[in-house]
């Protein structure tokens, strides 16, 4: 699934198209249930901001789309017209005089910014606001797991499956760990490290994986074997060296 970084930098991406009137269509036929290219073609781009995993572009009149990536989504910046190299069927097309932004698997649309408003601290938010995101974090179920936690996007909002993994690797974290067992210092130590990964990844494109996808590989750190399991209702995998990150829960060993 695309995290934060990744709707940073298609917001960079689409500061292009800012200040025209947008041709817009939506080609996909789901797509084109919402209504969405009726309302905004024609119509001004004011803005483009990534809140957490969401992408919200303002348009004139106070008209505000709310893109959502998915697990499969991406924003592409082409030329005008770029669509000789297409294969498939987008589910929105953005044109302005001379660009356009063609969004692919990306299933939310939607002219409502609501969704946002129940959002926590955007990680990628420059400064951070790790003391907000940490107090989230006290006022939550203590008994969740940090790993758990980390990717709840009312408590901190952008951290995804890799990123999650990456931080607590280098804060010496289980995923494992509930939250009550665990000090404010360690939560903050983990959010700091999402925020600097995420940053880093946002301004270079490097990601570096110690733990992510690398079940059985030696951890770079101690040469423990890396482990994995599903996490959460959703199951969704988490990745951690049983040696060198402290404090196992169940199923950490």
């Amino acid at each position: 699934m695309p995290e934060g970084d990744a709707l940073h930098r298609a917001a960079r991406n689409l500061q292009v198209l800012v200040g025209e009137k947008l041709d817009v269509e939506t080609p996909h036929p789901r797509a084109r249930l919402t209504g969405v290219a009726d309302r905004l073609d024609g119509r001004k781009l004011v803005a483009v901001e990534a809140v957490g995993k969401n992408l919200l572009l303002r348009f004139e009149d106070g008209l505000v789309l709310r893109s959502h990536l998915r697990m499969k989504g991406r924003w592409q910046v082409l030329p005008r017209n770029g669509n000789s190299a297409r294969r498939g069927m987008p589910w929105l097309v953005l044109r302005g005089a001379e660009t356009e932004a063609v969004l692919w698997h990306g299933p939310v649309l939607e002219l409502d910014e609501s969704h946002v408003r129940r959002l926590g601290p955007d990680i990628l938010a420059d400064p951070p606001e790790i003391d907000a995101m940490v107090s989230n974090f006290r006022g939550a179920d203590q008994r969740a797991p940090i790993g758990e936690a980390l990717l709840d996007q009312r408590l901190v909002a952008g951290i995804g499956n890799m990123w999650r993994a990456e931080a607590l690797w280098r804060a010496k974290l289980s995923p494992w760990r509930k939250l009550g067992d665990i000090s404010d210092d360690d939560v903050r130590a983990v959010l700091t490290e999402s925020s600097q990964l995420m940053r880093r990844s946002l301004e270079s494109g490097l990601r570096q994986r110690a733990v992510y996808r690398q079940v059985g590989r030696p951890c770079p750190r101690c040469g423990t074997p890396i482990k994995s399991r599903g996490q959460g209702d959703a199951n969704r995998i988490a990745y951690w060296c049983p040696d060198c990150q402290k404090g196992d829960g169940p199923g950490g060993t």
